[in-house]
């Protein structure tokens, strides 16, 4: 049986990271528009792109090009295109997307030189030098989620007596302690990006706390099991949905909806914004993030006599809880 659902979660994972990640293809990719969009060379121009691209462009008329930049920066837009007389200058946002960036700046030129339209490419807001494919955030915020219930799962095995409340403390002590030493390794130690420290510790320290305690809800609810339900929503699901590897307007349109509810989609969502949008940070993967740390401990609290640890008070005899093996 353990043979069948260790093949079982083999085959998912590669699916669900292959069905995301392999060939990231755009949907509906909104941009700006500047200038006489709908003239003969801008609707030839947006044609040929969405012919190229075999995607729709969800058009932002705006008056002035800063308008527009604006919009980028409130990440309502991952390009602007402004047309002026026979030209079209192609302004994109390798920090809104460096995958999306890509075929927008491989795409641009070429269907200009087919339209016989001069394209001019800029990067209006590039990636860090030390991470040149933006995947440095993606790859601490899936050690935070993946440390999370790993520790979670430590405490289960070592550290068995704590009891409820001391379980949910040293699940935030040692969220905030992996946090830092994340920030420190890849800021200061490898100079890979600059974070700000305060705000990415601060998301690092929430994703972990969440991250371990779904682990321990699971563990409370079905004991020796709740590997399965954490490692599916985390991982399985979590992290190609993330936008981290792939930015959203390339997923499948189920994991775009998806990725966004879920703590890995939140932690990049607002690690992304702390670094390269620091002035347009939103609220919304904040409560994402606090709400699966709150809704998890709350359901691990109420279902806490079921907690598979734990010390007897005194006069208390053992009782049987979840998850514990049986007495030979």
């Amino acid at each position: 049986m353990l043979s069948l659902i260790l093949a079982a979660s083999a085959g998912f994972f590669a699916g669900s990271y292959t069905y995301a990640m392999a060939n990231p293809t755009p949907h509906r990719l909104p941009v700006a528009v500047v200038g006489d969009h709908r003239g003969p060379t801008g609707q030839a121009f947006v044609t040929g792109m969405e012919r190229a691209l075999g995607a729709s462009l969800r058009l932002h008329p705006y008056d002035t090009w800063s308008q527009a930049r604006e919009a980028v920066e409130e990440q309502e837009v991952f390009a602007v295109f402004e047309v002026g007389g026979e030209r079209v200058r192609l302004d994109v946002s390798g920090a809104s997307g460096s995958s999306v960036a890509e075929v927008l700046a491989r795409t641009g030129p070429e269907v200009g030189r087919e339209q016989g339209v001069p394209v001019t490419v800029r990067d209006v807001n590039p990636l860090q030098e030390g991470d040149p494919r933006g995947l440095a955030l993606f790859y601490i915020s899936l050690a935070a989620v993946i440390v999370g219930f790993v520790g979670a799962i430590q405490l289960s095995v070592h550290a068995r007596a704590l009891n409820p409340g001391e379980r949910i403390a040293f699940t935030a002590g040692y969220a905030m302690l992996c946090a830092f030493a994340i920030v420190a390794v890849v800021d200061w130690l490898l100079d890979a990006v600059d974070l700000p420290f305060a705000e990415s510790w601060l998301i690092l320290s929430l994703t972990l706390f969440a991250s371990g305690m779904v682990f321990s809800m699971f563990n409370a609810l079905i004991g020796r099991w709740a590997m399965l339900p954490t490692w599916g929503l985390m991982v399985l699901v979590g992290n190609p949905s993330s936008g981290g590897a792939v930015s959203w307007p390339l997923l499948p349109s189920p994991l775009v909806v998806l990725g966004r509810w879920l703590p890995p989609g939140a932690s990049v969502n607002a690690q992304h914004t702390a670094v390269y949008f620091r002035d347009h940070q939103h609220l919304f993967p904040f409560l994402v993030l606090t709400g699966w740390a709150v809704l998890s401990g709350t359901v691990f609290w109420v279902w806490r006599h079921r907690h598979p640890g734990g010390r007897e008070g005194p006069g208390e005899a053992a009782a049987p809880r979840t998850g514990d093996a049986p007495a030979s």
